[in-house]
């Protein structure tokens, strides 16, 4: 995979620009504040059909304008294939390959295979949970169809369940035949989606214990710990458990959208212990 050309339209602080790329490395050089960063970005938006650094779309058209095109051409198995990713105030953004727009923006992932590495990456260590899931998320996806499609399907159902609870609250009622459905339908996608992070993991983890002792010149131990509600048992029978606590607390407390990184350095959590 190689990209070509990248032209921006509007993008962020740029109005217009072109860029041609050699086939191996390329350097952006300049002062601050001109733009090396949102170029960058502008390619990850090809790939995932969203900014890297902000995920309000809109913030990402040019103040003053009312839309934006970002087009680039890629060498993909020795074909060229256009990618164009575009937003206009008060519609949908559209991503179109060679011309054909995408009815579903996941279909496009894993197209174009990407990695960006940027200062925000610290994000992973010091912020939520829901960051590292997402990080997880997007590597497997890039290689894997059906876990995008099973994480999409769970977080839809995990909504439906949550109003659901919030529902019965509300109304001072309950209904076990329609949560079980829901919970039917957790328990499928969730199952499919812990035994493919584990299958990373499993694989990433190692990968990365070598990579960090390579640079450390093993001065430390690092160590990834993968932490989910589905080592403890099947989803089902922890939903079924966990139900009075669900209902309290009016959403879902256990499951695969709880699952958790910890990253340690010599046993310790580098959260806590280590140095930016």
């Amino acid at each position: 995979m190689i990209l070509n050309t990248l032209s921006l339209v509007n993008y962020k602080n740029f109005e217009s620009q072109v860029f041609e790329f050699d086939s191996k490395i390329n350097c952006f050089v300049g002062a601050n504040g001109i733009g090396k960063t949102n170029a960058l970005d502008a390619i990850y938006h090809l790939a995932f059909g969203k900014s890297y650094f902000n995920p309000i779309a809109l913030q990402n058209i040019k103040h003053g304008t009312e839309f934006f095109v970002v087009d680039g051409n890629f060498l993909k198995n020795e074909r060229i294939e256009k990618i164009i990713v575009s937003l206009k105030r008060g519609q949908k953004k559209i991503i179109k390959r060679n011309g054909k727009a995408y009815d579903k923006f996941s279909d496009h992932i894993g197209f174009i295979p990407l990695v960006i590495i940027s200062p925000a990456d610290r994000d992973l260590i010091i912020e939520g949970s829901d960051t590292r899931r997402k990080f997880i998320d997007s590597v497997i996806s890039q290689s894997d169809k059906a876990y995008l499609t099973a994480v999409i399907a769970y977080n839809k159902v995990l909504s439906q369940r949550n109003a659901l609870l919030k529902y019965f609250a509300l109304n001072t009622t309950f209904n076990a035949d329609t949560l079980a459905v829901y919970n039917d339908q957790l328990n499928d996608f969730g199952q499919t989606i812990f035994k493919k992070r584990d299958e990373f993991l499993k694989v990433f983890i190692p990968i990365f214990k070598e990579r960090y002792e390579a640079i450390s010149q093993s001065n430390e131990a690092i160590d990834l710990k993968y932490k989910s509600d589905l080592f403890n048992g099947e989803l089902i029978s922890l939903l079924e458990n966990n139900l009075n606590k669900d209902k309290a607390l009016q959403y879902t407390s256990v499951g695969i959208h709880k699952d958790d990184l910890t990253f340690l350095i010599d046993d310790f959590p580098i959260k806590k212990f280590g140095s930016q």
